[in-house]
């Protein structure tokens, strides 16, 4: 049917619409065939053109040159064929002698040639350009990008491999042409230790597994997919499903399997054909490499493979390192440890509570009675269980070493068991309050209620603790004095060990009455507030009077926290800086971890970022210096991450949102996860760095668990999403992303402004794609959401993007539609009600006046155009000082019409000149410098 050149333009557009692959490429070549008969050179010259970049897109490079020789003859026999952006193709092209050669290429192959060679270094040095963005072209950076990714690791840029990945990445996916960079790529996952990554690359470029119009890529290729898939199976992911070849499914130990054979027989080929075994070398060079870093680089992404059990930080395990086989000894080191209260005493306990149940360990005589052990176990048992939200079983672990230790004579272990188990019950979502109480009393309440713990009564029992301590302590008083803490850093029982169980029953009657305050905050009864102080100023008075300092700092760091949380933020910071003093003096320095991450959390609540930063990381490194595994790293780093952010160390910011991200996926906090995903978004975003941007989030919306997540939260991902693509110029997926989006918030019949907000930037977004059917229908959508939810502001401004975006498309035949647009903006600005909060009036009118201006200057009718310009300047003067920077801008399109259009060329520079000097004066260095240079053009021209 293709009898019309008509029939082949349409059927060229049908094509361009198509995924690149082996089927747009065939009809390419067809289309070019059907375009041949034809008189129409620029139809055969557009033929000619896309089949070009099929081939490129398809990795058939080798076909590419007998393709341009046809360009270039038909070029010297009809140049004016060419569009204006093909003329610019070619005559580059032209340019470079061979289709081949350009600047960015020749770095690429000088750089290749230094990394062969050894010297990452100077490849990095050489690679700059690229790498930075001064030079590319259509191959480059992404080819760039992913050699550069090992250099960059093994020269301590991690920042900047991290970067590289995420946006070169983007560039190769499912790209034929680009195989072997897309297998560098998963060779990267693989040496970062980012296996998960990896396997999701895999499965998004499955079809390249079919790609064979390349030989030499396509061993790239699956070298990187052996190198990923060697390092699964090596780390025990043998029977891990991954994303193989089509028709069948694979393991990762099958895949590799395949892949390797069929690597075999390409390296075999190619060795065979050169007479060498260079090929073979490097395959083998790849083969060989191993991760260059001990723990996964934080990418910031959502990944589907959670590291082995056995992949466990260095750290830890240096930590547990020296722990002796002896299980005496083991269990004595562990009490050592716990009577201190150093963190790393779990992990001891987490030992002898193995090896107990494996076998390899029995009770030792030379430890002390058997229920001793197993009183001491049941408290470490508790602790764990409360770590994870299992709060009714950890009372029941404290409830049985309470009644061991009773049956062994030791009553202060008993009591202290038995407080902290009643303090415990207030956290626990089956906790009662006094609202209950009085339920059962009247009756209302159910026999789930009735079984709930009775507030009245955990507080009745806790003041029964407090007396039963009071007559242990009168059967045998405490020592004034330093008793306390010394005695029970030496390792010495007795008096030592009395006054710390004794203070940690007074410790857990106030975290009780902590617990009942907070749960009545923002406004708590003022008995629920006697208690607690009451109670705080109990442990602070008996810590001081026994010299247990540590204990001291607990009660500060409760007043600092209720302070906080009721706005005395003074308060909280001298608590807490006091309680830091007491940690120091105490002996036990891993004490201090959550006091700095709380105090920091202060201080960036006052803007003062710089110390904040100080503490978290002196947290951070505390708690891996003393194995404290209870710390809670992900949400520090979280906070480490804004505070970076907020002193404007964007790097920074990004390395430890990445982390964060990765440590709440670890702990299968999955909402905490995107949600610091977003802000590391928005920190890429503001940070110039918009492509790594888009493939965070990306990540976060292609994540089988985003289903799951608030809807909202995922509207806002999208949201931001389709601006990021539309500002990468990739106008068509943003606007399929803000059409999704369209649909999720169709249904908000309570925030119907967010309909005018998306079907505005929708049509914008498809309007920029030359999508022109759906973007009036989006246009239509938002100016009739806007009479019901007003945003005359987005409005207006989508207007006058359709009045500039018309006449790009179509040049002076859009004048008419353009100018109807501007029409329609200006009457949406003076419908605006006066004092209409959000609305500047001023600035939509200048704005409707400046795109005027601009549309009337391109289709040649000057001096409409400036009186648009001067009518743009005096809608901005009203502005006053916020009006500064659009005006300088109104007078630069004034006054190139001005002196190019009109030839005015004296009135122009009076006006720069004027312009210039008042940007000056407001402070806008730049405005006056871009006014500054049209001023001298003038100059020049004038003179000339």
């Amino acid at each position: 049917m293709l009898d019309t050149p008509e029939a082949v333009v349409e059927a060229l557009r049908e094509n361009n619409d198509r995924p690149h692959g082996l089927q747009r490429t065939i009809t390419a070549e067809e289309l070019v065939e059907a375009a041949e008969p034809f008189d129409k050179p620029e139809v055969l010259a557009t033929a000619l053109l896309e089949l070009m970049a099929a081939y490129e897109f398809t990795g058939e490079h080798r076909k590419s040159p007998v393709v341009f020789a046809r360009i270039l003859k038909l070029w010297d026999g009809a140049p004016e064929s060419f569009s204006q952006s093909s003329r610019d193709v070619v005559t580059h092209l032209k340019r470079q002698k061979t289709w081949w050669a350009c600047e960015a290429c020749e770095i690429r192959h000088h750089a290749r040639y230094q990394v062969t060679s050894g010297d990452d270094a100077g490849a990095l040095e050489t690679w700059r350009p690229v790498l930075d963005g001064a030079t590319g072209c259509t191959e480059e950076p992404q080819m760039s990008q992913a050699r550069a990714l090992l250099p960059l690791l093994r020269a301590g840029r991690a920042d900047e491999a991290r970067s590289h990945h995420l946006t070169g990445y983007r560039r190769v996916r499912g790209h034929a042409g680009m195989q072997n960079e897309v297998g560098l790529h998963l060779e990267f996952c693989a040496l970062s230790r980012n296996e998960g990554r990896g396997l999701e690359i895999l499965a998004e470029n499955r079809p390249l597994f079919g790609a064979t119009g390349a030989p030499l890529a396509r061993l790239g290729f699956l070298t990187g997919a052996e190198v990923l898939l060697a390092r699964l199976v090596e780390e025990g992911h043998t029977d891990t499903v991954v994303a193989g070849p089509p028709g069948r499914n694979w393991t990762a130990c099958e895949l590799l399997a395949h892949v390797r054979t069929e690597g075999d027989r390409l390296t075999n080929a190619f060795d065979a054909r050169n007479g060498t075994t260079a090929v073979g070398d490097r395959r083998r060079l790849r083969l060989a490499q191993r991760p260059l870093l001990d723990e996964p680089l934080p990418l910031g992404l959502r990944t589907c493979v959670t590291r082995p059990a056995a992949a466990v930080a260095v750290t830890a395990a240096t930590a547990v390192a020296d722990v002796p086989e002896d299980f005496v000894a083991l269990v004595r080191e562990a009490r050592r440890m716990a009577r201190v209260g150093h963190p790393a005493d779990t992990r001891l306990w987490t030992r002898i509570a193995e090896r107990l149940a494996d076998g390899t360990a029995t009770h030792d005589d030379r430890l002390g009675p058997e229920d001793l052990l197993h009183a001491e176990l049941a408290e470490q048992r508790a602790y764990l269980l409360v770590q994870e939200d299992r709060d009714p079983e950890s009372v029941a672990e404290l409830k049985r070493a309470a009644e061991l230790f009773e049956r062994l004579g030791m009553p202060w272990h008993a009591l202290s068991a038995r407080t902290r188990a009643l303090a415990w019950t207030t956290v626990s979502g089956d906790y009662a309050d006094d609202v209950d109480d009085a339920a059962v009393q009247e009756g209302r309440a159910t026999d789930h209620d009735a079984e709930r713990p009775d507030a009245a009564a955990v507080r009745t029992a806790l003041d029964e603790a407090l007396s039963e301590a009071e007559r242990l302590k009168t059967e045998a008083p405490f020592t004034d004095g330093t008793l306390a803490e010394e005695g029970a850093a030496s390792g010495a029982d007795g008096e030592a060990e009395r006054v710390l169980e004794y203070l940690t029953v007074l410790y857990a009657h106030t975290f009780a009455a902590y617990q009942e305050a907070l749960r009545q905050l923002p406004e708590a009864s003022g008995s629920a507030m006697e208690r607690f102080e009451e109670s705080v100023r109990t442990l602070q008075a008996e810590a001081e009077r026994l010299s247990v300092r540590h204990q001291v700092a607990h009660a500060r760091q409760f007043v600092a926290d209720m302070a906080g949380r009721r706005g005395d933020v003074a308060r909280a910071e001298a608590e807490l800086r006091t309680a830091l003093t007491d940690v120091d003096a105490s002996g036990r320095p891993w004490r201090g971890t959550r006091l700095r991450a709380l105090l920091a959390q202060i201080l960036l609540s006052k803007d003062e970022p710089a110390e904040a930063v100080e503490l978290l990381h002196q947290a951070l490194a505390d708690a891996v210096r003393y194995d404290d595994t209870e710390f809670a790293l992900a949400p520090t780093y979280a906070l480490l991450g804004h505070a970076a952010s907020h002193l404007g160390d964007y790097g920074g910011a990004v390395r430890h949102l990445s982390e964060a991200a990765a440590r709440f996926d670890q702990d299968g906090a999955h909402n905490e996860a995107t949600d610091i995903r977003l802000q590391l978004a928005d920190v890429l975003a503001r940070s110039g760095q918009q492509a790594d941007a888009v493939a965070v989030l990306e990540s976060v919306l292609s994540d089988e668990m985003a289903s799951s997540l608030d809807e909202r939260m995922i509207a806002q991902a999208r949201l931001t999403l389709a601006r990021g693509l539309r500002e990468l110029e990739e106008c068509l997926p943003a606007a399929e992303e803000f059409l999704r989006l369209a649909d999720t918030v169709a249904a908000w019949e309570d925030d119907r402004a967010v309909h005018t907000l998306v079907a505005a930037e929708a049509a914008i977004t498809l309007a920029m794609a030359d999508r022109w059917d759906a973007a009036d229908t989006a246009y239509e959508r938002a100016a009739a959401s806007h009479a019901e939810a007003p945003n005359p502001s987005l409005i207006m401004h989508m207007m006058c993007e359709f009045a500039r975006l018309t006449m790009l498309s179509r040049g002076a035949d859009g004048l008419d539609a353009a100018l109807d647009h501007l029409t329609r903006a200006d009457a949406i600005g003076a419908a605006v009600p006066e004092e209409t909060e959000g609305f500047v009036p001023w600035y939509g009118r200048g704005t409707v006046h400046y795109r005027r201006a601009r549309v009337l200057a391109e289709a040649e009718r000057f001096p409409e155009a400036m009186a648009e310009a001067e009518a743009a300047i005096a809608a901005h003067e009203q502005g006053g000082e916020h009006g500064e920077v659009p005006r300088a801008e109104a007078v630069r399109i004034a006054a190139l019409i001005e002196g190019s259009s009109l030839g005015r060329f004296k009135e122009a520079i009076a006006r720069l000149t004027t312009a210039a000097a008042r940007c000056r004066k407001a402070n806008l260095p730049e405005a006056a410098q871009i006014l500054d240079a049209l001023r001298q053009d003038y100059l020049r021209r004038r003179e000339g």
